[in-house]
């Protein structure tokens, strides 16, 4: 069993940074997968991005690549996902999943567990 509870969400103005942590209990927290996902109002759940368990690589959807970093910090059962040039269109409830095994994925069916999100808000 794996909870998560996801911070460091806010509003921010466009062009602005937030750092989102995503911290995970349990002691086998190297062994998942992390992800970060969100939900738009009035959309479907979307893949933000994703580190498998090692940290060694890392994936993004289109709309975020160069401006978004997902990071973890294994020692410390955290996965962060620094936000940078932030656009309106980033507004949603982000949120942090776990998937067991060293393999990602962008489909919120292959996660487990799920964080309770966190609100982020990019005025114009």
């Amino acid at each position: 069993q794996v909870q998560l509870v996801e911070s460091g969400g806010g509003l921010v103005q466009a062009g602005g940074s937030l750092r989102l942590s995503c911290a995970a209990s349990g002691r086998t927290f190297s062994s998942y997968t992390m992800g970060w996902f969100r939900r738009a109002p009035g959309k479907e759940r979307e893949f933000v991005a994703a580190i498998r368990s090692s940290g060694a690589y890392t994936y993004y959807a289109d709309s975020v690549k160069g401006r978004f970093t997902i990071s973890r910090d294994n020692a410390k059962n955290t996965v962060y996902l620094q936000m940078n040039s932030l656009k309106p269109e980033d507004t949603a409830v982000y949120y942090c999943a776990a998937r067991f095994g060293p393999s990602y994925s962008t489909d919120s069916t292959d996660y487990n567990y799920w964080g309770q999100g966190t609100q982020v808000t990019v005025s114009s």
